[in-house]
Order: structure tokens, then C-alpha cells, then sequence
């Protein structure tokens, strides 16, 4: 899904393993602009680049929501540092010998930030409302094959599939699928979160902040900040300068020439590699493009490595649909590894057409590279007779429209992570709750992708996911351009930051601004 996401070290990937390293820099004393201190932490300032408009966990999609709520609520399981699932509200669960049930127990005396205690029954509550189609919840596909959960007592949670699902653990972690309180009305918490996470929700202020305050009852222990503002600076070169002048304390950015204008004595930048990747989507449904030779004449006519030039300023790395590092595929096994205009213009040919014209949607603060990718493959695809119309939205409408399968074509910074099940079924399953988005459709993938869900072995998942690839590419039914790297900047007054990759900010908790 649309994203720019967002942490401060480097992520480090040698045969599929992930190394973190944690950025300690030198306090110092005093600061201008702050938002407060105090002797046991002080508030920090993180800036973003779109509002955080969306306030429920399980429908957020855009990235500055979700750094917010990953602050307000907390879900039964977690990533660990090699993005494996970890304990989170409840420990890793026991399995039974056939796979099919999943028995959790909870971390005892957590309350949410209203004082309420959070049990089995406000966990049973959440995933049953997730899987609910009216929901509308992103991880609805993801856990589609959980056919029952019961609550046997307050302290245990019992998750029971259909079938065998090695993803469903990585499904049950992240904001998607958070842990929301049962006795709440979800319309209230669209406006006033109520969560389990370190930092309590407190105020928003619509294109301007939303600011959050120390939940003292965090069950891993107390959050080193005092309080958290999500400031909405939506002009990148007004971002550097905040974080110079000492206003704002850390801020992401995904263009180095940005970050390097951001650096100076008192702030330090760090790069991160990142599994999120930038495609211009094709809608198979929209008429345009129902001919798969249409879609392949666009394939053709794009040159990757002139868009990483040009819109990540060389900062990036040509991939194909999957960006999981145990199953990464490979960019070259498509149609028109390298540009071939003749290629574009013979499947234009075949499909009986001589010029194409469609329009793209293009967000606006969503990040950074967006506008300058429309322009360099606007300009690239217009040399093969397809004219590329740019619809500039912005980063409500943008989601809004995308959401709604909306549009001819997106151009996207999409999410993924590192079990390609939970990035791709939404998208490209018949019933994926995102498949309007993407408008394709075939019973091989669904066998394809029922087939990589059910078996646990890497080498065989790798073989599965290889197929889904080559399917998807032979369609062309998104063009994949690259990953790109993510800039963490932070005021060396920071201290005790972690990070993995994508640039999560969830080791946020144990941060501190002296």
C-alpha cells in the first residue's frame, strides 16, 4: 500500500540475515525550539511530511499514520530485529501438532491508556472485528484463515485456522493488528485513540500535529520520553531547517540530497536499507489496460535504472515484485530487463493500437521521489507513443482514490516486509481485500499463493513465490522500478534509538532527549 515509511541505524542484509545497530550519539546541553526537558527524559519533536489523518489501526495505510499508532496501540505479536515474529502482548504461542492451533498467553497487568485492563477478551474482540469484511481492515486477508478465536480464560487466547498458515504469526504483528479495548465505540477512536503503547494519545491539530504523552503503565517498562509531537512539515527543505535550527528532533527522509542538507554539527544522519518498493501500478480492470500487451508495451518502454538517476538521485536498487530477503526476486527474470522501445511498440501493435493515453495518480508529502518519477517515466513512455497524463493529489486524496481502485495507474512507494504472503495476497488473491487496487486476477495465483502459505520450507516457499513473480511480471500487471534507502535524521541531543530495516520506529519507546 501507498507509503513513505519510516528509524536511525543501518540495516545490514548478508544472506538473509539482519544485523541492527544502535545509534548512541552525544547529549549536549541545552537546544533551542524544544518542545520541554526534563531530568527523566524530555519530549521529543518528530517531523512528518503528510497530516496523520487516519486514527484507526486496523484501516491506516499511509505511513505517517502508522508511525503514530505504532506510538498508541500495541499487537499480540512483534518483529524482532531479523523481522522474524516476537513476543509482544502475549508470548509466542504453542502449536499443535497439526498446525492449526495457536494457543497465546498474554502479558499479565496490561491496561490500556484509560486505566481499563487489556485481557483475552478485548484480543478476541479485535482479530474477530479485522476479519470482518464491513471493517474494511488492511490485515484482513492476512488472517482469513483463522476460522475461530476463543478466550478460555482472561489470560489466554486460542487461534484456530482452516488450514495450515506459516504467516500467520508475521500477520498478527504490527499496527494492522493492533489490540483495540471491546468495550469502546470504534467511531470514538477514529478521533481519540485508546491503546496499549508507550505513549498515550492526547490531541490533533488537522495539517498541523498530533502530539502524544508517556503512558507511565507501559507493560515493557516507562518510555524514555516524556511526551512525542508528530509535526507536519510538508516542505522537505523546511524539514532540513527544523531539524538545524533545533526545532524539530528527528525526521525521516527518503532523498539523500535532502538529508545531507539536514546534517550539521548538533544532527546526524544515518541511511537504512529498505524492503518497501516504488511501482508504477496498473489497474488490469481499467480499460486501458485489459490487454496484457498494452501493459507489457509500458514495461518495455521504461528504462529503471534511468528513474533511480533521476528520481533517487542513484540511491537505489532496480527489484522485482518481491523485496523479502529470503525470497527476493530477481529483476532481470522479466520481459524487458533494459528498455526496448521496439519491444514497447510491437506489443502496442498486437494489441492493435499505435498510441496509448491513460492517466496517473501521483501523491503529494505521501514521499519525497513521487513527483519526479511521474515526470522521468512520463517523459520515457511518451518515446513510445504512450502518453502518461500526472494527476497531482494530495496525501488524503491520493489514498482515498487509491483505496477505491480510483484510477488508471498509481504511482506508489507500496509496503512490504519479510514474508511476502502478508504484502501480496491483499493485492493479488481474487479474495484480497485489496484487489480492487490492483485489479488482477487468475486462479494460478490463488493456487499459487494458497500453495506458499501452507508450507513452511524456505527453499520450497522460494520456488512458490518464483512462480508468483514470473506471473506477475509476464502480465506486466505492475511495472516494479526499485528500492530505495531511508534517511533518519536526529539531533545528537537523541540518544538510544535502534533500527531495522524500512526505517521502523518501533524502538521509539527506549528513546530519550537529554
Amino acid at each position: 500500500m501507498p507509503r513513505s515509511h519510516a528509524q536511525t541505524a543501518k540495516l545490514v542484509m548478508a544472506g538473509g540475515i539482519a544485523a541492527t545497530v544502535l545509534v548512541t550519539v552525544s547529549a549536549c546541553s541545552g537546544g533551542t525550539g524544544k518542545a520541554g526537558t526534563s531530568p527523566n527524559g524530555g519530549a521529543l519533536v518528530f517531523g512528518v511530511s503528510a497530516d496523520p489523518s487516519q486514527l484507526l489501526p486496523w484501516t491506516a495505510t499511509a505511513v505517517q499514520s502508522n508511525q503514530v499508532l505504532g506510538q498508541v496501540y500495541s499487537s499480540l505479536l512483534d518483529l524482532d530485529a531479523d523481522l522474524a515474529p516476537a513476543a509482544g502482548l502475549a508470548d509466542l504461542p504453542e502449536v499443535s501438532d497439526d498446525g492449526l492451533s495457536y494457543t497465546f498467553t498474554l502479558k499479565s497487568k496490561v491496561t490500556f491508556t484509560d486505566g481499563s485492563t487489556l485481557d483475552s477478551a478485548d484480543v478476541k474482540y479485535s482479530l474477530e472485528k479485522i476479519l470482518d469484511p464491513d471493517t474494511k481492515a488492511v490485515a484482513r486477508t492476512s488472517l482469513a484463515d483463522i476460522k475461530s478465536v476463543t478466550a478460555p480464560d482472561a489470560d489466554h487466547i486460542v487461534v484456530k485456522l482452516g488450514k495450515p498458515n506459516s504467516s500467520i504469526l508475521s500477520a498478527l504483528s504490527g499496527v494492522n493488528s493492533a489490540i483495540l479495548p471491546s468495550d469502546k465505540n470504534l467511531s470514538a477512536l477514529k478521533t481519540k485513540p485508546v491503546g496499549s503503547g508507550p505513549y498515550a494519545f492526547k490531541s490533533r491539530t488537522a495539517n498541523q500535529s498530533v502530539v502524544l504523552e508517556r503512558n507511565d503503565d507501559y507493560f515493557r517498562g516507562r518510555p524514555g520520553l516524556s511526551g512525542l509531537e508528530f509535526r507536519v512539515i510538508e516542505d522537505k527543505s523546511a524539514m532540513a531547517s527544523a531539524l538545524r535550527s533545533g526545532t524539530v528532533d528527528m525526521a525521516v527522509f527518503d532523498d539523500s540530497v535532502t538529508a545531507k542538507t539536514a546534517a550539521s554539527g548538533s544532527v546526524k544522519v544515518t541511511d537504512v536499507d529498505q524492503l518497501d518498493y516504488h511501482a508504477l501500478q496498473l489497474r488490469a480492470d481499467a480499460a486501458v489496460f485489459k490487454d496484457t500487451d498494452v501493459r507489457l508495451a509500458v514495461q518495455c518502454a521504461i528504462d529503471r535504472e534511468q528513474v533511480v538517476k533521476t528520481a533517487a538521485l542513484g540511491q537505489g536498487e532496480v527489484v522485482g515484485p518481491i523485496t523479502s530477503p529470503a525470497y527476493a526476486s530477481e529483476p532481470n527474470a522479466r520481459p524487458c530487463p533494459d528498455r526496448d522501445l521496439a519491444a514497447a511498440k510491437k506489443h502496442l501493435s498486437a494489441a492493435g493500437k499505435s498510441k496509448v493515453s491513460f492517466t496517473a495518480i501521483v501523491p503529494q508529502g505521501l514521499y519525497s521521489s513521487a513527483a519526479d518519477e511521474a515526470q522521468n517515466l512520463q517523459a520515457q513512455l511518451a518515446e513510445a507513443g504512450i502518453t502518461m497524463k500526472i494527476e497531482s493529489l494530495d496525501s488524503s486524496a491520493y489514498v482515498d482514490r487509491w483505496l477505491a481502485g480510483d484510477f488508471d495507474a498509481a504511482v506508489a512507494l507500496n509496503g512490504a516486509g519479510s514474508d511476502p504472503a502478508t504484502s501480496y495476497t491483499r493485492y493479488f488473491t481474487s479474495e484480497g481485500n485489496f484487489n480492487k487496487v490492483a485489479g488482477y486476477r487468475s486462479a494460478s495465483l490463488d493456487k499459487l499463493f494458497a500453495k506458499g502459505i501452507e508450507t513452511s520450507d524456505v527453499a520450497e516457499r522460494k520456488a512458490v513465490y518464483g512462480e508468483i513473480a514470473k506471473e506477475l511480471e509476464d502480465k506486466a500487471v505492475w511495472i516494479w522500478l526499485y528500492s530505495g534507502r531511508s534517511y533518519i535524521a536526529a539531533n545528537t541531543r537523541v540518544t538510544g534509538f535502534e533500527t531495522i530495516t524500512d526505517a521502523s520506529l518501533q524502538s521509539l519507546w527506549k528513546t530519550k532527549v537529554s
